[in-house]
């Protein structure tokens, strides 16, 4: 049995801790046993992370409680100390400071008799860096078996941004459960303040500056008044919600924008949808389009990394280029207008949600690299 240690910056509910919690949940256990450490404490807001989905499903979590720039030394050694403890065979890291601190801590076991542990790396968005954070990213290669991206628009970006070697790339995609979300009963609207007989136009995700929702909503009033029936729902929270409030009460559509916050039900929030919209300026697989297209919803996006990718054959109807704002306008007022033809994209979006992008796919992917890499260092032992 192989034994995986799962590192991540903290456990509160994102994108790329949702995937680390389904893939140790889902982690066949007669062939792996999984560790789950966070380099933060326990979240301050359990019901809002990923913790209980981890626990019901018996994984055994840890936390380092990093706090400050200055505890990093300490924390290395607390985690090789976890792993020796542990005897891991793989470390997975997610997220920028565990893809740093994981193989920094793997580095101290390369003494011990069985050897480093392998190290993959996650590499989830293709964010433009630049100074001490590419400098650093650089110099960890070194430590790394390989980098798992979850596209390839994420891929090339890693590669040529980033000068990865291209033979230490793997990409594996997020997974989504189609039938949990073509289930949810939808929300009903009233609950956000969406007057009864209204339809809304959502987007869901953290209000901050990568997910580009002052943009959203300086389009919002061109967007709106051509659309009397429709109002925005934006679900999520983050730094940047009060100013969209008080954007939406400079703009006087205060009235037709509801801000419903972080919920538990998004696939409920999504069935009870028109239309998705993500107006995001950098992404790398977005779970929210995955999950859009699960419920069976067209999708309205920005052409960055991963969205066409996900959306596959239909992707050039749902993809505007980025910044583009009446283009913007334009294909969500034309999806919106044509039933017939929105519907038939929601069908196709759900039957590739179900057929190519499963947690089974995921899950089966990640166990089939880390067997490789084990494989792979016993060859060479």
């Amino acid at each position: 049995m192989l034994r995986i240690a799962f590192c991540i910056t903290e456990l509160d509910a994102g994108g790329a801790e949702r995937c680390l919690a389904e893939l140790a949940a889902r982690i066949d256990r007669q062939r792996f046993k999984p560790l789950v450490i966070s380099l933060a404490g326990p979240p301050r807001q359990r019901e809002r992370s990923v913790l209980p989905r981890l626990e019901a499903a018996g994984v055994e979590v840890r936390h380092l409680g990093l706090e400050h720039a200055w505890q990093v030394p300490a924390a290395v050694r607390r985690l090789a100390g976890w792993l020796d403890a542990a005897d891991i065979d793989v470390l997975q890291t997610f997220l920028y400071h565990a893809n740093v601190i994981g193989p920094l801590a793997a580095r101290r076991l390369r003494k011990r008799p069985t050897g480093t542990p392998c190290v993959a790396t996650g590499i989830r968005v293709a964010e433009r860096r630049g100074g001490v954070r590419l400098y650093v990213e650089r110099w960890m290669r070194a430590l790394v078996d390989r980098h798992v991206c979850v596209s390839e628009a994420v891929a090339r970006f890693s590669t040529k941004a980033g000068g990865l070697d291209p033979a230490g790339v793997v990409v594996i995609p997020n997974g989504v459960d189609s039938e949990a979300i073509r289930m949810a009963a939808p929300a009903a609207l009233e609950q956000f303040g969406v007057a009864d007989g209204r339809q809304v136009i959502s987007y869901v995700g953290r209000i901050d500056a990568q997910k580009n929702v002052t943009w959203l909503l300086a389009t919002a009033p061109t967007l709106l008044e051509q659309l009397p029936d429709h109002d925005l729902l934006l679900v999520g929270d983050g730094p940047l919600r009060r100013e969209c409030e008080a954007q939406c009460a400079a703009a006087g559509i205060a009235d037709r924008v509801h801000f419903a916050g972080w919920r538990a039900d998004v696939a409920a929030v999504l069935c009870a949808s028109e239309l998705l919209v993500l107006p995001s300026l950098w992404e790398g697989m977005p779970n929210v389009v995955l999950e859009a297209m699960a419920a069976g919803i067209a999708v309205v996006a920005n052409d960055v990394e991963g969205v066409r990718e996900v959306l596959g054959p239909n992707g050039a109807e749902q993809i505007v280029p980025p910044g583009d704002r009446d283009a913007f306008v334009a294909r969500i007022v034309g999806m919106l207008e044509n039933d017939e033809r929105r519907q038939a994209i929601g069908a196709a979006n759900a039957r590739r949600a179900h057929d190519v992008y499963s947690f089974e796919t995921m899950v089966g992917s990640y166990e089939s690299l880390y067997e490789s890499l084990c494989d792979a260092r016993e060859k060479h032992a």
